[in-house]
């Protein structure tokens, strides 16, 4: 595509924050007509590049021009001003308006909804979107609000999108219908850059590939020149074997048994209806299901965080005595060998203090047990000193606040923390979200090692395919209620996602 004017061109752009180089003199070209994969590892400056685009930070070197023209943009306004807009992953929504309100909100004139609307129908007749204008934020999917995001920025004129890891949350089927989408908008000349971390997304859909290492950039190509391995392998700088290690399970045993259980949120709305299954030891259980789906409650029920209405809770120990959880504090259950790790949106509002450092955050929870991976109790420090290099956490010491940690970073002390307790039951929710592939598999093969001494694993993702490799058995739950459960090894993705959305058979436990 050298020979056509790019829609935009980033020239030398350079981003510093303090000692940190987030972006090194980055050279990119985006075009109409194509959508563009922007790869690279947690930390190699994808979302930073991005957001300068967007307008909301400002290169301290280089140059962007949008068709040839240098522009200089400071604000989102500025960036949508010249058609630009960016879909987070994390959306922007106001839960108690209606789609067309929250299209609408901020802009300037006069508010004619009804006009709004209309021209709201078009732009999804358009291009295949499906949007109720007059539908509250708070009745939507988790897709249907990503759709909302979507045609809000088509809605304010941009030709230029930008969405970072738009499928973390969508089933097969919902992503496919965002790829057909995404597809139309680039046949009418739209250029798109998405943000991922999914191999197979970024062959299926992408027309080019841009790769970032350590702020650098690597190289770009088009996709059908390459392949996952190559480019895992730049993204990294290394070979990475992209299989996830599924070793046989260890003399299973059941250690946690739900029977019945019921579960409503405070407002009296059937979180969890009468679910039953048992996680054994030396297993890894995957839970899928779209978001709300009730897995946050069903983690949180077992670590005694969550309030139950009916039904039954037991830990069954080693010498087969069993203990009912319901009634006891997340403190007793803990003692027992119960720990959660739950990776939320917000990663520093889940059991990590900001503003304490790595070693005080690890006394929070680790100083109390002498036994499992990382060895010194007394020591809360040196504790954290073993995570950093087990975990290959990216700090400048121990001592740093974890608030100036990356997210990806935040994420392993998380996880680290919870399997530093050497646990028996680990149950760990979201555990390599927006986490590059060399991360992920770390958080992977450290899983699979609390499995293979003997605990029981519980985990909540949001990646199918990574549920389908990693589990030994699946459990699929569709509004809270148990839809099967499924072997990991032959179970078919779009299976799985059907019985994610109610269209699955009677799928039983295996």
């Amino acid at each position: 595509m050298d020979n056509k004017i790019a829609a935009v061109t980033m020239r030398n752009i350079t981003k510093r924050f303090g000692p940190v180089l987030a972006n090194d003199r980055v050279w990119l070209n985006i075009y109409r007509g194509e959508i563009l994969a922007l790869l690279g590892e947690n930390g190699s400056g994808k979302t930073t590049l991005m957001n300068m685009l967007s307008g909301i930070y400002f290169p301290d070197e280089g140059e962007i021009a949008i068709d040839g023209r240098p522009v200089v943009i400071r604000s989102p306004k500025d960036a949508f001003d010249l058609g630009i807009g960016m879909i987070h992953q994390h959306f922007k929504l106001v839960d108690v308006l209606t789609a067309a309100e929250n299209i609408v909100l901020g802009l300037e004139g006069k508010l004619d909804l009804k006009a709004a609307s209309k021209r709201i129908r078009e732009i999804c007749g358009a291009y295949g979107f499906e949007v109720d204008p007059e539908q509250k934020i708070y009745d939507m999917s988790v897709s249907q609000k990503q759709t909302v995001e979507i045609v809000k920025v088509l809605y304010r004129g941009a030709d230029i999108l930008i969405l970072d890891e738009p499928t973390a949350v969508l089933t097969p089927q919902e992503t496919d219908k965002l790829f057909a989408v995404l597809r139309n908008m680039r046949d009418d000349g739209k250029a798109i850059v998405i943000i991922t971390h999914k191999m197979h997304e970024v062959e299926a859909l992408s027309d080019r590939v841009a790769i970032l290492r350590h702020g650098q950039f690597i190289g770009d190509m088009p996709t059908k020149m390459t392949n996952a391995q190559e480019m895992t392998n730049m993204m990294v700088g290394h070979a990475v074997t992209l299989n996830i290690k599924r070793p046989d399970p260890v003399d299973p045993k059941p250690r946690i048994e739900v029977k019945d259980l019921t579960v409503r949120d405070i407002e009296g709305t059937v979180k969890l209806d009468r679910v039953s299954f048992t996680a054994c030891s030396g297993e890894i259980l995957g839970i899928a299901g779209i978001s709300g789906s009730g897995q946050k409650e069903l983690l949180e029920s077992i670590a005694g965080l969550q309030p139950v209405e009916s039904g039954s809770i037991s830990y069954i120990g080693d010498d087969g005595r069993r203990e009912e959880l319901i009634g006891k504090d997340p403190l007793a259950i803990k003692e027992l060998g119960v720990a959660l790790s739950f990776v939320p949106e917000d990663r520093l509002g889940m059991g990590l203090v900001g503003n304490m450092d790595l070693g005080n955050n690890m006394m929070l929870r680790s100083y109390r047990s002498g036994r499992g991976l990382f060895t010194n109790r007394r020591d809360p420090y040196k504790l954290a000193h073993e995570m950093v290099d087990f975990l290959e956490i990216s700090t400048p010491s121990v001592e740093t606040p974890v608030r100036r940690l990356s997210g990806g970073n935040v994420q392993k002390v998380l996880v680290g923390r919870e399997i530093a307790n050497a646990p028996s039951v680990l149950l760990t929710a979201y555990a390599v979200r927006g986490l590059d592939i060399n991360s992920s598999y770390l958080i992977y093969d450290t899983i699979n090692a609390q499995k293979m001494r003997g605990v029981a694993v519980v985990y909540v993702g949001e990646d199918l395919d990574v549920l389908l490799e990693l589990s030994d058995r699946i459990l699929v739950l569709c509004g809270g209620r148990v839809s099967g459960i499924v072997p990991g090894r032959g179970a078919k993705k779009r299976d799985v996602g059907m019985m994610m959305t109610k269209l699955g058979g009677n799928a039983h436990e295996q």
